[in-house]
């Protein structure tokens, strides 16, 4: 799947993505959805400090970029998942080397995100997450 060229938008490749991924919360999106398929108030209750509106409009332009995938199922009451899709599972492959030179460079080699999520200080994330 491609996604459409936005309008403005430079030949440059890293403009081009990070028009993709520009934004707060959106690495953070990727890297939960990373893990497996959430609703959305369980994404809220991963993102502390996102308000509804910025995950919702998040969300819908990642639906759009063709990052995000939006089911719906046919339920009372509806439930709605958002998963990534195959482009977003290479977007995150993509940002893994960023995440890594950010841990080693910036955190000291930690990531808050694996600690919160494992306990474990020691060891890094996933090579597919992106931060």
């Amino acid at each position: 799947m491609r996604t459409a060229r936005r309008p403005g938008a430079s030949g440059c490749g890293i403009d081009a993505a990070m028009e993709v991924i520009g934004g707060k919360w959106k690495s953070s999106i990727l890297w939960a959805l990373n893990e497996r398929a959430c609703r959305f108030g369980e994404l809220r209750r991963m993102l502390p400090g996102v308000t509804e509106k910025v995950l919702a409009s998040h969300l819908r332009e990642m639906e759009a970029d063709g990052i995000v995938h939006r089911e719906v199922y046919d339920e009372v009451p509806p439930r709605v998942e958002y998963s990534l899709t195959p482009l977003g599972v290479t977007l995150n492959e993509a940002l893994a080397p960023l995440g890594e030179w950010g841990r080693e460079h910036l955190l000291g080699g930690q990531d808050d995100h694996h600690v919160a999520a494992t306990g474990d200080r020691v060891s890094g994330m996933s090579p597919t997450a992106p931060r």
